[in-house]
């Protein structure tokens, strides 16, 4: 009889503590103030957030502005509020052509130089197979092309891709090669979707003199040319690569903290994290208005991580919260990358991103949680958006592969549990593409009264998580699960 008392008075206990935090956030949280937040990030004033468009000043500018009115802290060794990032802006060639054995390739027909300086003459081709920095080994490269295969063996989506072939240019650079060759040979992805996608200004981060490399993907489905170098039928290539452009651009991550209150606790963070860029300016619709104005994707994930500074600024949770708004995820994940590359906190001290991104929504009676059952976390996530009323369901479009499609997959990589937030959806559908990188995607679409329910139920999934007792991990036997034992020391 004790021990039932005891049960039920925890649990009890468990939920006025439960029910007096979901009141907190109801009473302090500004819905007013949230919505003229939103309402400027996505307003035809910052001309849809293009991460190399001046207008992109005016929201880091809005969104540092807001972090330091709330008592949000400067991370240490960042630029006041800012994580500056050296991008560059490669613009296609006026005339792009590669000629190898009896075979010749022409720009945004089956071959696209994504990267580098102009470049003219005939070169040497060595294969690399995959390019990982072993396949460089023992090769001569001086003055010759590296002809390697897009991405590698385990990873093929198109974050992959392109984080490869940055890391591939540099190792042929080291190498002394004067370009790299990757053969684009995955079936599954139409070349035609890539060519279109890519046949444009292409955004990267600068890293320096192997950024002058001309990084070239050919059209190579039939995997004839290594073949084709082995016979030395593909001994040699003619390149004719002229009038490449590439402007360096200002990025900057919006980043600052808030210190924990516990104090064998505060040396560990929960991330909060958005994207506040967007595709800017596109095709316009029927109306003439061309605009992307990214309100579901992201404004109003910026707003809720923007919301969140100024509530645990009052209200500090046991452990740290970092707080982060990336730049240039539309350009392929890069501010969230370069974080994880050039971390201002270290890595092993982030026990949970928890990541708020979505391309829209089509049930107000749900959030979709992307990544939901596969950290220890998900309860605590799960508790807060009904106590909100709403319900939370894992990935409903497994086959879109959402969750190595948003900022978060840079930090799972590194073994940091990390779901992404999204407004509910239940399929990929009309709805959905209604809105999804359209000029129709604007604040008056949206219903706010649902928008202010995802705000709140962020709020408390993220205060549930930074006052838990234990970490959360990856369950057993996720893909990401490695990589969290090797980053927290845990034995395998």
């Amino acid at each position: 009889m004790k021990k039932s008392l005891l049960g039920l008075s925890l649990l009890l206990s468990v939920a006025f503590v439960a029910e007096a935090q979901k009141k907190k956030i109801d009473e302090e949280f500004d819905e007013k103030a949230a919505i003229t937040d939103l309402s400027y990030l996505a307003s035809d004033e910052l001309k849809g957030r293009d991460p190399a468009s001046p207008e992109m000043a005016l929201a880091y500018g809005y969104i540092a502005k807001h972090l330091e009115s709330v008592g949000a802290k400067p991370i240490p060794g960042a630029d006041g509020y800012f994580q500056n990032i050296p991008f560059r802006l490669s613009s296609p060639p006026s005339k792009g052509k590669v000629t190898i054995g009896d075979s010749s390739y022409s720009q945004g027909i089956d071959l696209l130089v994504l990267d580098g300086e102009s470049l003219s003459g005939t070169y040497e081709l060595v294969d690399v197979g995959f390019g990982m920095p072993e396949d460089f080994e023992g090769k001569d490269l001086t003055g010759k092309i590296a002809v390697s295969s897009v991405g590698a063996p385990d990873k093929m989506s198109p974050a992959d891709l392109f984080a490869l072939g940055s890391e591939k240019s540099a190792n042929a650079k080291k190498n002394g090669a004067v370009a790299l060759i990757e053969r684009f040979n995955i079936p599954s992805i139409p070349w035609q979707l890539i060519s279109n996608y890519l046949n444009r200004a292409q955004m990267g981060i600068d890293k320096g003199d192997s950024s002058d490399l001309p990084y070239i993907w050919v059209k190579d489905l039939s995997n004839a040319l290594p073949k084709g170098i082995t016979t030395e039928k593909a001994k040699s290539a003619v390149l004719e690569i002229e009038g490449k452009t590439n402007t360096p651009v200002d990025g900057k991550n919006v980043v600052a903290w808030i210190e924990g209150i516990d104090k064998s606790l505060k040396n560990e963070y929960v991330m909060l994290s958005a994207h506040y860029d967007h595709v800017g300016i596109g095709r316009p619709d029927e109306s003439g208005d061309s605009i992307y104005n990214g309100t579901r994707d992201n404004a109003i994930g910026t707003v809720a991580v923007m919301n969140a500074a100024k509530f645990f600024s009052e209200n500090p949770p046991k452990r740290s919260i970092l707080l982060a708004l990336w730049t240039a995820e539309e350009k392929g994940l890069l501010g969230s990358r370069y974080f994880a590359e050039n971390p201002l906190i270290p890595l092993n001290q982030i026990i949970y991103n928890l990541n708020i991104d979505g391309a829209g929504y089509n049930d107000t009676t749900i959030i979709t949680v992307i990544g939901l059952g596969r950290t220890t976390g998900d309860n605590l996530v799960i508790e807060a958006v009904e106590d909100f009323g709403l319900k939370a369901l894992a990935d409903p479009a497994p086959e879109q592969g959402l969750y190595d499609r948003s900022d978060n997959v840079n930090f799972a990589k590194e073994g940091i549990p990390a779901p992404t937030f999204s407004l509910g959806f239940t399929a990929f559908d009309d709805e959905i593409n209604k809105y999804y990188h359209k000029a129709a995607d604007e604040v008056d679409s949206v219903d706010l009264d649902y928008v202010t329910l995802y705000w709140k139920s962020y709020i408390l999934a993220a205060q549930n998580i930074a006052n838990a007792a234990n970490q959360p991990k990856w369950v057993a036997g996720d893909k990401y699960e490695e990589a969290g034992n090797k980053l927290y020391g845990e034995k395998e």
